[in-house]
């Protein structure tokens, strides 16, 4: 039966009912039955009459006389499946209901209340069909919001972060979005303890097992339903509702004992203290919300199925988070213990995997792991990064490492590996460089008589020992990874040494006071070749330098004549002013050089 009926624990708290002073006597287990309607009888056989779900007023002055027909009485009753009898005392019935019919109405669990106060069945009707309608109306309206919150969500395209929160902000209960594999994708605990709620999630999400698609487990106190499209699931959504919390369709809580603290003066008991007991079930609209949640999580998948899974887009949003520091440090933690990586307390390596090429042209066509030709051709640097991130989550896999992996720009791909202790992070950063060049066959060095390098280049930053340091390790792979695309070895992984001054002008690319030292040394040639586009003095240092101040080897390099190549050399030297015979002219020169190329760099 919906919810949206008050139960008979909410109508005992009715004013009109507490005005007659009630007392239960028997059946206080049926008291979160649900009252459909009221019913006013005083003649015997009126179980003929009734439905189910209904509370019977009576004065009991048509009641049976004989114990056994009150027995039969109280049986009909409850064999039709009313909620429960109220018995006004004073006509029939003077101290009380009879011995017999308490125990019959104990023994079917069948509430049975005194009304020790003359009372107007009028009022209590009243109160209580006011109190149906009010709560179908509110549980309408409550559904409609629900229905256009979700509409709206699922024609924006909203992440499944933005559902969740939506779903939390509606239900005001924490909701949780996990995989099959009791992962957590999305969470947002409703003001509540994060760290608590997702505290030991895998076991404890493998305890809570609703009975079937959308149900309610008390047990652990979650409402669960799966989620997924064209009969594949493909994770469950949980909401958080302990049960005893509802305050009803008409915000009526009884309070901890069942009836109003400022009921009868009389020093009586109400008779329905240390009887409480949780509601059997969540409200319908909580399920109507969990269910189009769910559907708006599964339309967002499909609408999404050729764009990097939820796992991974979980993954992009940690590791940017390190890198950008828009999350705080215990957050991306908790996130990352959620999904089953445990990143506090571990040795923390940053990796950077890139091509050596932007283009994708440089590296042949792009192949879409998915096998759509219309993202192959239409995006082919998309399905490009896609797939180099499918390969380096592979090679992880292949070298039981863990760690975080996405896409971390439009180029490259990074990785943070969580290692036991320092000491295996040469011999894991061997396994994966291995792993990767066996997973993907075009990053193998060339035949070793070919010049040309291989195709990846795979960068580690420095091992640092917390959270809170790793983004600068990530930092340092992917500026480690930049500088190495101009060296032309093939090493299996490239490091802060191996890339040398290039290397460090590239981590410095963005101070500017090396700024300022490219303007000093070159604003002027750079200035003239803005104004003398066809001549580009700038090239002709660059290979005069490059070649060791050699000025016949450059002037071959440049597909100049010697005698014009010294002319140029000649007004580079009255352009900047210097020397070029000499070594600490052209030294400072050079780094001017590498410097400009690192700043240029994208």
């Amino acid at each position: 039966m919906s919810r949206v009926f008050p139960t008979v624990r909410q109508v005992l708290a009715l004013d009109p009912v507490r005005r007659g002073a009630p007392r239960l006597v028997a059946g206080e287990v049926g008291l979160d039955r649900p009252v459909r309607w009221v019913h006013v009888a005083e003649v015997p056989d009126i179980a003929t009459l009734l439905g189910g779900g209904e509370l019977v007023l009576t004065t009991g002055i048509g009641l049976p006389a004989d114990d056994a027909r009150l027995r039969t009485f109280i049986a009909d009753l409850a064999g039709v499946g009313v909620s429960g009898l109220v018995v006004e005392l004073g006509r029939r019935y003077l101290t009380g209901v009879p011995k017999v019919m308490a125990a019959a109405a104990g023994r079917h669990g069948l509430p049975l209340v005194e009304l020790r106060r003359a009372t107007p069945f009028v009022r209590i009707t009243e109160a209580v069909h006011a109190l149906i309608v009010d709560a179908q109306l509110t549980e309408l309206r409550a559904t409609e919001e629900i229905h256009q919150r979700f509409t709206e969500l699922s024609v924006e395209g909203a992440e499944p972060d933005e559902v969740i929160r939506q779903a939390a902000d509606l239900s005001g209960c924490p909701v949780v979005l996990e995989n099959l594999s009791r992962q957590v994708l999305a969470y947002d605990p409703a003001r509540e303890n994060a760290e608590l709620l997702l505290d030991g999630w895998e076991q404890h999400s493998r305890r809570i097992r609703p009975t079937g698609r959308t149900a309610y487990d008390p047990d652990s106190g979650w409402l669960v339903t799966m989620v997924g499209a064209r009969g594949e699931d493909w994770g469950r959504l949980l909401l958080r509702w302990p049960s005893g919390v509802d305050l009803g369709p008409g915000g009526a809580d009884l309070g901890p004992g069942g009836t109003d603290p400022s009921g009868p003066g009389d020093g009586e008991s109400d008779g329905a203290d240390d009887v409480v007991r949780g509601l059997a079930v969540p409200p319908t609209r909580l399920t109507i919300l969990v269910e189009r949640a769910a559907s708006t999580l599964a339309l967002g998948r499909l609408i999404r199925r050729d764009a990097e899974g939820w796992e991974r887009q979980i993954h992009r949003t940690l590791l940017t988070a390190l890198l950008d520091r828009t999350r705080p440090v215990d957050e991306v933690a908790l996130r990352a213990r959620a999904l089953g990586l445990v990143l506090d307390r571990r040795h923390l390596v940053g990796v950077v995997v890139r091509h050596r090429g932007d283009d994708p042209a440089d590296n042949g066509p792009a192949a879409d792991p998915g096998g759509d030709p219309a993202l192959a051709g239409g995006e082919p640097g998309a399905a490009r990064l896609r797939d180099l991130a499918e390969t380096v989550g592979q090679a992880l896999r292949e070298a039981n490492l863990t760690g975080l992996t996405s896409a971390v720009d439009d180029q490259a791909v990074g990785v943070l590996l969580a290692l036991a202790d320092a000491a295996g992070e040469e011999r894991a950063l061997t396994a994966f460089a291995a792993a990767l060049r066996r997973t993907r066959p075009d990053s193998r060095p060339p035949d070793p008589a070919s010049r040309r390098p291989g195709n990846l280049i795979i960068a580690a930053g420095s091992g640092v020992g917390s959270l809170r340091e790793a983004g600068r390790s990530l930092i340092e792979a992917r500026q480690v990874a930049e500088a190495a695309r101009r060296d032309r070895r093939d090493l299996p992984i490239f490091r802060l040494p191996h890339v040398g001054l290039a290397g460090l002008l590239h981590l410095l690319r963005d101070e500017p006071r090396l700024q300022t030292f490219v303007e000093r040394e070159l604003g002027a040639l750079l200035a003239y070749d803005a104004r003398h586009p066809r001549e580009q003095l700038l090239g002709t240092l660059r290979a005069y330098l490059e070649q060791g101040r050699n000025k016949s080897a450059a002037a071959a390099a440049a597909h100049l004549s010697r005698p014009a190549f010294y002319e140029r050399l000649a007004r580079i030297g009255r352009i900047l002013d210097v020397d070029l015979d000499s070594v600490d002219a052209c030294l400072s020169l050079h780094v001017a050089l590498l410097a400009l190329d690192a700043i240029r760099a994208p």
